[in-house]
């Protein structure tokens, strides 16, 4: 249940953050680190360990988008 629910969590804000960054809406970045959880939570479930990396990259690209969006505006 959980899973399913993670996988349709990262659908449909992985497709909004990238919506609104594209619109270059500040906003993208923030739904985007809101979605790293279900990531984290299916690539541990799965044992998937590269998405798991790469999952931790995303989460500092995300930070860093935020504080550059938000911080220097």
């Amino acid at each position: 249940m959980l899973e399913n629910i993670s996988q349709i969590a990262i659908f449909i804000m992985g497709v909004f953050s990238i919506f609104l960054i594209s619109n270059k809406n500040k906003w993208g970045f923030v739904v985007g680190l809101l979605s790293e959880p279900f990531w984290f939570y299916t690539s541990i479930h799965n044992k998937q360990w590269g998405l798991f990396a790469i999952t931790v990259v995303y989460l500092f690209v995300w930070s860093w988008g935020i504080y550059k969006w938000f911080k220097e505006e």
